[in-house]
């Protein structure tokens, strides 16, 4: 199990859909261990396969000291929202309000492949929702209001982060979310 390299905004595997899980091996119990090793190291509240460049429908989170793991999610959103501020690891020390449903449901497995359904408010909502998203290449700014996104870009464009990746040739690549942010997935 190791610390693996967080990939930041402008790289495409952020913004390309994750893969299904098929096989429930030993692999990706290591990718669960991985993962969960990386956002205890970054520290962060969660952390998707597709931030650490593997294109697959796995998350961790560690929410109010519970850590915990979901395998091809799915999620049932409340109509009530939240609005909170939120960040992202592919987006250092980038943070907006960001608008999110109050509870959510995500049914989906463990790494054993037994089904598994995790219930969050407030928080944990929050983080099951985050994650969730990137497993559809939908990412946190995607959800913004347009002038937070438009606040939040010009922040990125001149962060010191985002201006290493562009030297090294990093396409930015920003799609609109299927989700609408005023209450559930259609």
């Amino acid at each position: 199990m190791s610390i693996q390299e967080i990939r930041f905004f402008g790289d495409p595997v952020l913004t390309t859909p994750a893969s299904l899980v098929v096989d429930f091996d030993k692999e990706l119990r290591v990718l669960v261990q991985d993962l969960t090793d990386t956002m205890i190291d970054a520290p962060g509240a969660g952390l998707a396969a597709p931030q650490i460049g593997v294109p697959l429908r796995v998350f961790v989170w560690d929410v109010d000291e519970a850590l915990g793991h979901l395998i091809n999610p799915t999620l049932t959103l409340s109509e009530e929202m939240q609005d909170g501020e939120e960040g992202c690891l592919s987006f250092p020390e980038i943070r907006y309000q960001t608008p999110r449903a109050m509870r959510a449901v995500a049914k989906g497995f463990n790494m054993h492949g037994e089904p598994i359904t995790v219930e969050g408010s407030e928080f944990l909502a929050r983080a099951l929702q985050h994650e969730t998203d990137h497993l559809d290449g939908i990412l946190f700014i995607d959800k913004l209001l347009p002038e937070d996104r438009k606040l939040a870009m010009k922040e990125i464009r001149e962060s010191e982060w985002f201006n290493l990746a562009s030297e090294q040739g990093r396409a930015i690549q920003v799609k609109d979310s299927p989700h609408t942010i005023f209450g559930r997935i259609s």
